[in-house]
């Protein structure tokens, strides 16, 4: 078994060399410590001292210098567009003060399928369309406050 020794963000190294995938949902993205199987067998150890968020088309960096590609299961979620950018703010908070999970993409953002918070947020004037795709949450706030970190071990300084 493989060790990871370091994580190459998407967009920073070229994923047609990924010598396999592991496909994660959001919450088996965030790990300190996780034995990981690739689709195609490859058997890897992820062991930090801190847990470290994954994101979909990360690389993970192996012992013997070969990656393997961090995907993204698709889960069902639901997508929010809001008329202003006022409006944007105004459901991005009423999701934090839920503590909600939010993905923000540009004006739109998703959240897991809820449907209390998917009324609450056409209560508010959003629109909501439900999709499946990767989720890619943003970490805690450092001062939030909560027991666990999220922390990347990137090649380019981001600890």
């Amino acid at each position: 078994m493989q060790r990871v020794q370091n994580i190459r963000p998407a967009g920073e190294w070229d994923r047609i060399g990924a010598i396999d995938c592991v496909v994660l949902d959001a919450d088996d993205r965030t790990r300190r410590r996780f034995v990981l199987t690739g689709e195609k067998g490859t058997t890897l150890l992820l062991d930090f001292p801190q847990p470290v968020t994954l994101h979909d088309g990360d690389g993970l960096v192996l012992d013997d210098g070969t990656i393997v590609l961090v995907a993204g299961a698709a889960e069902s979620l639901a997508e929010i567009a809001a008329a202003t950018a006022f409006d944007v703010v105004r459901v991005a908070w009423h999701l934090g003060n839920r503590h909600a999970d939010v993905q923000f993409l540009g004006p739109r953002m998703r959240i897991r399928r809820d449907h209390v918070l998917e009324e609450m947020v056409k209560g508010l004037g959003a629109a909501v369309t439900l999709v499946d795709a990767p989720f890619d949450p943003e970490a805690d706030a450092p001062a939030h406050g909560h027991a666990h970190e999220h922390d990347h071990h990137h090649e380019h300084g981001h600890e």
